[in-house]
């Protein structure tokens, strides 16, 4: 099997259509997380101080922890009907999940029933979502050439960020035009129910895709997988699975923290207005997203590991100091938002160290008969598990400790053991080609 001789053009079609998608869905979940603080008044009783918030992020993070059984599910119809179709699926469940919540009548209206309904919502989010990035990732992995596949991922792995960058912009336009009072009467639901809208775009965009050429060679010579559970995780391949899921776990933890955790810290601890948290995060996203481009493009040249690991060590390092410095210049009497900008840009900066090149190492590190499952799964269980802990982890310790050092222990540990475990067990795929028979790439995974 020879890769498939496309065009710039071609591949650049390839990337956005499957970009696109996870955009979206990345505004659909981070739409939810976005607005907590309004959400936890709309959807729970008002009890303690910081009650009501701790049970609105305990939902968003629901959404985290049930994302690795997406994966298992959706991971399986992947590899057994093709890459395109799930994805297209997934995307379907994302978008009506996300419209649905803006549709959910409040607490003063249906009791406690509002707050199940959201978690029931939220868990179809997170179960959609674990199906749609494993896909995405193997889609643009199997159509990019194998010295340029950490650039391609790259791109698309920007998706996320530009998801929150997205969310962020329809927050901030919907409450300006609204102005507070309709914003907060009703006007939260309007970004909810959006997501239709925006759906149908991707989806329509989506339909154009054709099969990935490798599942098409595959499944022409009937080489598809029969249970792609059992030789998943039932076999010699579950060691590479764990070892994937210990990378992608530091990576996750440096990808919660150092942009999600970072507005949360500006919205919830340093309590400015509700607009200022919204644009230093979002002009500092914008500022850094391309290092994810750049990082990927980079591992093309010196490798996956190196710069993985560059990022969990300046993280576990620097972040006490920077969070300590960016509370320092959010102080709300006297915001200095250039110092602000560029301390979450640095942030953002290792997430492109961890992210930008974590898309390429998963492709490269397992077969096509079971890849969109293996990549899938380890892929949310970093994700979804160890950074989707991040936000009720961090928030719940300084709520209760008023510390910023006990909150920031858990996103300085993680990337810490990450580090120190990923220096040993994490293999170099850069030189990995997938277009090779499996029992010659066998031997290069460590």
């Amino acid at each position: 099997m020879t890769a498939p001789q496309l065009s710039f053009k071609a591949l650049r079609r390839v990337v956005i259509a499957a970009a696109v998608g996870n955009v979206i869905e990345w505004y659909d979940f981070y739409i939810f997380g976005s607005l907590a603080a309004i959400l936890s008044v709309q959807f729970f009783a008002q009890g303690t101080s910081g009650a009501a918030l701790i049970k609105t992020v305990g939902t968003f993070t629901a959404g985290f922890l049930i994302r690795p059984f997406g994966a298992f599910l959706f991971g399986r119809i992947g590899d057994l009907v093709g890459r395109k179709y799930t994805f297209l699926i997934t995307l379907s469940g994302m978008g009506l999940s996300t419209a649905l919540i803006g549709l959910v009548p409040s607490y003063a209206k249906i009791g406690a029933l509002a707050g199940v309904l959201l978690l029931l919502l939220r868990l179809i989010q997170g179960l959609c979502l674990g199906g749609e990035y494993g896909g995405a990732i193997t889609y643009v992995a199997e159509y990019a050439p194998d010295e340029k596949r950490g650039y391609y991922t790259g791109w698309l792995q920007t998706s996320p960020t530009l998801g929150i960058v997205v969310s962020l912009a329809v927050i901030i336009a919907t409450r300006e035009i609204l102005g507070t009072t309709a914003w907060a009467a009703w006007g939260w639901r309007i970004p909810f129910l959006l997501s239709l809208v925006m759906v149908a775009i991707a989806i329509y965009i989506r339909l154009q895709l054709q099969e990935t050429p490798i599942f098409q060679a595959i499944k022409a010579k009937g080489q598809t997988a029969t249970n792609p559970w059992r030789e998943a995780f039932l076999s010699e391949n579950i060691k590479y699975v764990v070892i994937a899921s210990i990378v992608v776990i530091g990576e996750g933890v440096v990808w919660y923290s150092g942009q999600f955790w970072a507005y949360y810290f500006l919205q919830q601890v340093m309590k400015p207005d509700v607009l200022r948290p919204a644009v230093i995060t979002g002009i500092a996203l914008l500022l850094a997203t391309p290092s994810l481009i750049f990082f990927g493009w980079l591992s093309d040249r010196i490798g996956r590991k190196p710069i993985i690991l560059a990022g969990f060590f300046l993280a576990a390092v620097t972040y006490y100091p920077l969070y300590t410095a960016l509370g320092n210049a959010a102080n709300p009497a006297n915001i200095n938002y250039p110092v602000a900008v560029i301390i979450v840009a640095i942030m953002v900066s290792y997430v492109g160290m961890v992210y930008g090149p974590i898309g390429a190492f998963l492709a490269e590190y397992f077969p096509a008969r079971i890849r969109y499952t293996s990549v899938s799964v380890p892929y949310h269980i970093g994700n979804g598990w160890g950074g989707g802990l991040v936000p009720v982890i961090t928030t719940a310790a300084y709520l209760s400790t008023h510390s910023l050092g006990n909150a920031l222990l858990y996103p300085i540990i993680v990337p810490s053991v990450a580090f120190l475990l990923s220096l040993f067990l994490m293999p170099e795929t850069r030189k990995i080609s997938i277009w090779q028979p499996a029992e010659v790439r066998a031997g290069a995974r460590g």
